[in-house]
Parts: structure tokens; sequence; C-alpha cells
């Protein structure tokens, strides 16, 4: 049965692949990174800014509320201080009367200073979403141009390519984050366990994380030296499994 350990190593045996490729197309496969590094930075730039104004919003509806409280008991409080009994008791609620204001005072002021924040992030993200859109649309055709100029010069990549979307289709955001973060230092980010070494840098692995890597297929295993994702010995990636994984639905 085929894990995400699997599918990971398919990937990467497919980039070692068109990383070997790529260089008969000179700086077009660096293009489409840069891009699509651009493209993540925007993207969690929106995310950010949607998350403040998602904090703003929810911050302005419970002060809002609790507006509405403060102002029914100023209401209630002030009706009582006609049914008091003496000085002191009609001091207290007058007291308390100015307390209510004041906080009313405060939160309305900071609702204002709130209210201000979210109109000016409401334009930045519209910008931010415009900026991530052409940047997106910059990227496809990056990555269109680098398909086409691999499709006319070799029929290899373009078979690359395909099984490469199949295989990502397999692979969870997670893991799929931990890969692309890995391959930033190491062309090789996910391999093999051989005798009881790193095949990426060459150092060793303890024994009992050998034996995690084999037992626990769905979970990600990195070499303490290198960084790389580590998969077991007996897993063999070749032509044959990737051609197996392309064909998966």
């Amino acid at each position: 049965m085929e894990t995400q350990i699997h599918y990971m190593a398919a990937l990467s045996y497919v980039d070692v692949s068109l990383d070997e490729l790529h260089e008969e197309f000179g700086d077009l496969p660096n293009e489409v990174k840069q891009r699509q590094k651009k493209v993540l930075e925007l993207k969690a730039m929106v995310e950010e800014t949607e998350k403040i104004l998602a904090e703003i919003r929810r911050f302005c509806m419970v002060s809002k509320t609790t507006l509405s409280e403060m102002k029914d008991k100023e209401a209630k409080l002030a009706k009582q201080q006609f049914n008091v009994r003496n000085n002191r008791e009609f001091d207290a609620i007058s007291k308390e009367i100015s307390h209510i204001k004041e906080e009313y005072s405060r939160l309305t002021d900071q609702i204002r200073v709130e209210s201000v924040k979210e109109e000016n992030l409401i334009k930045i993200l519209a910008q931010q979403k415009i900026d991530l859109t052409e940047a997106t649309a910059d990227r496809d055709t990056k990555q269109q141009e680098l398909e086409i100029l691999a499709s006319d010069q070799n029929d290899e990549v373009k078979e690359l390519y395909r099984k490469r979307k199949a295989i990502v289709k397999l692979i969870n955001e997670i893991n799929i984050g931990e890969y692309d973060r890995i391959r930033k230092y190491h062309s090789d980010c996910v391999v093999k366990v051989r005798k009881n070494s790193c095949t990426g840098c060459y150092n060793a692995i303890p024994a009992q994380v050998i034996v995690d890597i084999r037992n626990n297929l769905e979970k990600s295993y990195f070499c303490e030296s290198c960084g790389r994702i580590l998969y077991p010995e007996d897993i063999t990636i070749d032509d044959a499994f990737l051609n197996k994984l392309s064909k998966k639905k």
C-alpha cells in the first residue's frame, strides 16, 4: 500500500530528474521558482491581513454589544437615583454612572480607532489581492512557457511534468509544505536510508529512527544532519512506480 512517504519519494525522484534536464532550459526554471516564491509570500500577506481584519471586526462586534449593555445599565441606575433613601446611596449611584460613561467613552474611541484601521486594511487587502492575482498570472505564464519549451524540446520533460502533477495531488498540504521548504536547500529533498546512513549527506542514522521510519510510513522523519526527509531502504522508486502513481485518480 502506498503512503505519504511513497508519494514524496516519488515526487523527489521526478524533481531530481527534472533538475538534470532543466539545464537545457537556461534560467527559465529558476524564474518559475522565483515567481512561485513571490506568490507564496503575497498569499501569506493576504492571509495575515484577513486574519487581522477578522480580529478587528470581532472586537467591534463584541464592543458594540458591550456599549448597548452599558447604556441599559446607565438607564437603570438613573432610575434608581429617584428611589434612593439618602445622599450616600445617591453619590454611590452617581459614581457608578460616571464610571460607566468613562468606559463608554473609552470604548467608543477604541471602536473608532479600530474602524479606521479596518478601512485602511480593506484598501490594503484589495491591493494585496490584486498583487497576488497579477503575480499568480505571471507565474502561470512562466510555467506555461517552461512546459511549452519542455514539450517542444523534450518529450521526457513533458511526461515528467505530467507525472509530477499527478503525484502532487496525492500529497497532503502539510507534507507538500515540508517538501517545498526542504527543497529550497536540497534538490534531492527526500532520500533513502542505505546501510544505516542518509544517502543525501552520508551521515549515520540512529537505529531507533530507522525502525521508526520503517514502521510509520505516514509520518515524515528527517535527517538530523542535513534535514532531508528519509524513507526506508526497502522502498523502491523507479519509472514503473511513477507510472503506477500517475494513473491514480
